[in-house]
């Protein structure tokens, strides 16, 4: 391997910062992090011909008989991490795409699934944009009950409190880490936060995610709270959400906006719309992927259930920001279904492929739905043609495993594990008698 400037970068910046662990991160199918150490004294070796390790424990990876796997790291990834000791043998991390020893990309690496998505994309002449909305929950521990640390609401400022300094943190930790934040804000949910991620590139978007996650947690073990990003972890109360705004470019040019359109919205972003809206249930299995996914879908908690699309009514699922003259480049589309304990590798590129088939078929998503469909009967939405998302885990087995679309984006490998995996997950959750059962029949029956 010739030196790039970004291998010469990353020399450079270790030595700048006496940089003397670096930490390999990759995700496994389900989307945790994983991470392994090396020195700096094995990091130009790394970058020229990546690390092995065993890939037979990693979740999706490979067989006890063909376990060995390269992490190779991607330099441009590269950040030191502020958590840990700087100034004197301080730690930095970069991502890594796994490799098999032939130097082949992997089947099972969720990153090399969406830049083979991307690659689809750019084929098209489009680069793909993202900027999601992650929401989670502060608690006074993980233990028990979950314990809340404020009774706040949506946008509330509430007094200097130690949710609030969290929050600062995270956003300045992220930012030291070359993360752009948007917006950060108390959510709807008692002691339930938010911070926005400034939109970027979908690969880097990904690696972001994995890394806000991380920080979030971070910040709050050091201060002695849980954070989490568990979909629905009060009853009662909204769940977390991952609201992610979507644009395709076509280099400079925002292929989303149309002057002349009454939403300003192109023919590519009306097939793009009516892409997810089709394929949102089949690909439900991806962006909610828990058990506990399908307890945030339901009605009343400003989660969608219904596959729709409108410019200000947020009960649908796909919402359309209203176009402000001469943000041309800001026209998107917000998918709001999503949750943020999803693989955002395997999210982003599902969400891709299915906005993507909606162009290719030439979908019509119709007119946009301003009214709220909680509130129509089941007979009106039947009459208007409004579908829902899959009710449980089951469901969205069931309509994941039929969909060649699905098995299309994430390749045999991934495809057969994640439904494998789930359906695992869904017999041992059948098998749990709840506190809910109890409480209802024990005395009763």
């Amino acid at each position: 391997m010739t030196d790039t400037p970004d291998k010469q970068y990353v020399l450079e910046a270790v030595r700048e910062h006496d940089v003397k662990f670096i930490r390999l991160w990759f995700t496994d199918v389900l989307g945790f992090l994983k991470s392994f150490a090396i020195t700096r004294e094995e990091l130009e070796e790394a970058l020229d011909e990546g690390m092995g390790f065993d890939g037979s424990s990693i979740q999706g990876f490979a067989r006890i008989d063909e376990s060995d796997m390269i992490a190779k790291p991607d330099p441009s990834t590269f950040a030191l991490l502020p958590w840990r000791p700087s100034g004197h043998s301080a730690v930095a991390r970069m991502f890594c795409d796994i490799l098999e020893p032939d130097g082949q990309p992997h089947d099972g690496d969720p990153r090399h699934v969406l830049k083979r998505n991307l690659k689809n994309a750019a084929d098209l002449g489009y680069t793909y944009y993202v900027g999601p909305e992650l929401e989670f929950y502060y608690f006074a521990s993980a233990d028990g009950y979950p314990e809340v640390l404020d009774r706040g609401g949506y946008f509330d400022l509430t007094p200097l409190d130690l949710a609030s300094d969290m929050r600062r943190e995270t956003v300045l930790t992220l930012e030291d880490m070359g993360i752009g934040v948007e917006y950060s804000h108390h959510e709807v949910g008692p002691s339930q936060h938010e911070i926005d991620l400034r939109y970027t590139d979908a690969l880097q978007m990904a690696d972001n995610a994995m890394t806000y996650r991380l920080v979030v947690k971070e910040v709050a073990m050091k201060n002695g709270v849980h954070a989490t990003f568990m979909p629905k972890p009060l009853f009662g109360e909204n769940g977390s959400g991952m609201h992610t705004h979507m644009s395709l470019f076509k280099g400079d040019s925002n292929a989303f906006f149309d002057a002349d359109d009454p939403y300003y919205l192109s023919r590519e972003a009306r097939h793009f719309i009516a892409g997810l809206m089709k394929y949102a249930p089949e690909i439900c299995l991806v962006t909610n992927q828990w058990v506990n996914s399908y307890k945030r879908l339901v009605p009343g908690y400003e989660a969608p259930v219904y596959l729709s699309w409108a410019q200000r009514n947020r009960s649908d699922m796909i919402r359309v920001p209203v176009y402000k003259p001469g943000k041309e480049k800001s026209t998107r589309v917000e998918f709001r279904s999503p949750d943020p304990a999803c693989n955002p590798y395997l999210a982003f590129a599902s969400m891709l492929a299915a906005g993507l088939k909606g162009i290719e078929e030439k979908l019509d998503p119709g007119e946009p739905i301003e009214q709220n469909i909680y509130e129509m009967s089941e007979a009106e939405r039947r009459e208007r043609g409004i579908n829902a998302l899959p009710a449980d885990l089951w469901e969205a087995i069931q309509l994941a495993e039929r969909s060649e679309l699905l098995r299309e984006c994430l390749g045999d490998h991934v495809f057969e594990i994640l439904i494998t995996d789930k359906k695992i997950e869904w017999e041992k959750y059948r098998e749990v008698v709840t506190e809910y059962e109890l409480d209802s029949y024990l005395s009763v029956l």
